[in-house]
């Protein structure tokens, strides 16, 4: 049986060919590690980093590579920053819809007398921008906020928000988990202070390598929260005042630099606006063939009624990304995941996504979703295969 993988959300697979084997060059002609050796190899190997972070700098619209800093995945980038940055006393506002990536710093930093609040978002998922400037109190120091939901992908208005914190001198701290290398996402525009990246989903690199970048003043007002040797002024036991080394101990993840470097040299070849509408050309294909199997609005909430399924957040295109999640009316999601895949061959997600206060905005708490993942990669044919399968299944 062929497979088909709708976990892109997840992680995005197949990568494109040039990134597995920028990687095996990598680690068969060049091995070396950087800011320590003083031969052509480590020089080399020095180049492709620093062009790495030239090419994120370009994709995020920002200007100072040397504020471009990699740790091994996002959920560790947040952490250095929100741990970094708030203090006791220190409120913050996110969205009603964050990731336990950002939550779950937060829940250990409210134990040290850091306070948050959560922005309401609509059952869609969609930002209440309304309801943030009675949020605001005297000590918010900052928006934290995802870009796009990983449960049904409903897009953030982040220029309005970076707005937002701009006209109050709040700090904008930016999740692009879901939306880096489908998005277009500007710094400046806005007016980000610090974005949060991962590698190995919409940038199309290898797991294990992710990284933030962030305006000097912003680095300023953090406190590093990973120490150690850098290869640089090594004759003292201090931690580096300069970027990226302030925040970049020990040594890197190269073999990760090295695929995502590929990788970006490959979505400039392609063109994120491409890879964005052919996602959502496999999107459009997929809800419209399951739009027959969604309840009447009065039935959803009881489970009666001819419809057998509730599509959870938008119906449509508009404002959203690749990702799909309905919610079974008469069986488990667990079950039904189990036979997409046993049956079909489908690969999906099924659960609560690692974002519980995003299930309780959607009312999709404590039961969960199933949650189908298009990429650039899959095929109409396997959208309209996933969208056959949910129907002869339920």
């Amino acid at each position: 049986m062929r497979k088909i993988y709708l976990d892109q959300a997840s992680t995005t697979f197949p990568k494109p060919v040039q990134v597995p084997e920028a990687i095996y060059r990598y680690m068969t002609e060049n091995g070396t590690n950087i800011n320590r050796g003083g031969y052509e190899d480590a020089y080399s190997a020095e180049e492709m980093v620093l062009e790495t972070r030239e090419r994120l700098c370009e994709l995020f619209h920002f200007d100072q590579c040397e504020n471009v800093i990699f740790t091994a995945n996002i959920t560790t980038s947040l952490n250095v920053i929100l741990k970094g940055f708030l203090k006791p006393g220190d409120h913050v506002l996110v969205s009603a819809m964050e990731h336990n990536a950002v939550m779950r710093p937060l829940r250990q930093l409210e134990q040290c007398g850091v306070a948050f609040d959560r922005i309401p978002c609509s059952e869609t998922g969609e930002l209440l921008l309304e309801e943030m400037e009675q949020l605001v109190k005297p000590k918010t120091r900052a928006v934290v906020m995802l870009h796009a939901s990983n449960v049904c992908g409903t897009i953030m208005p982040a220029e309005q928000v970076g707005a937002f914190c701009k006209q109050h001198g709040l700090k904008f701290i930016l999740d692009t988990a879901q939306t880096a290398g489908v998005l277009p996402v500007d710094m400046k525009k806005m007016h980000i202070d610090a974005l949060a990246f991962t590698g190995h989903k919409g940038l199309l690199g290898p797991q294990g390598i992710g990284g933030f970048l962030c305006t000097d003043e912003m680095a300023q007002k953090m406190v590093p929260l990973l120490s150690g040797g850098t290869g640089s002024i090594s004759h003292t036991e201090e931690i580096p005042e300069f970027m990226p080394d302030r925040f970049e101990p020990g040594t890197p993840n190269l073999p990760g630099i090295a695929g995502l470097h590929a990788a970006l040299g490959y979505l400039k070849e392609v063109g994120i606006s491409k890879i964005y509408e052919k996602e959502m050309e496999l999107t459009g294909a997929f809800l419209e063939q399951i739009k027959g199997l969604e309840a009447a609005d009065a039935c959803r909430n009881s489970g009666d009624g001819d419809g057998r399924l509730r599509i959870v957040g938008k119906r449509n295109l508009e404002g959203r990304t690749a990702v799909v999640s309905v919610q079974p009316l008469f069986k488990d999601p667990a079950q039904v995941a189990f036979e997409l895949e046993n049956q079909y061959g489908i690969m999906t997600r099924v659960g609560l996504h690692c974002a519980p206060s995003a299930h309780k905005t959607l009312g999709t708490y404590p039961t969960g979703t199933i949650r189908f993942a298009f990429g650039h990669t899959n095929t109409l044919t396997e959208a309209e295969t996933a969208a056959r399968a949910l129907r002869e299944l339920l």
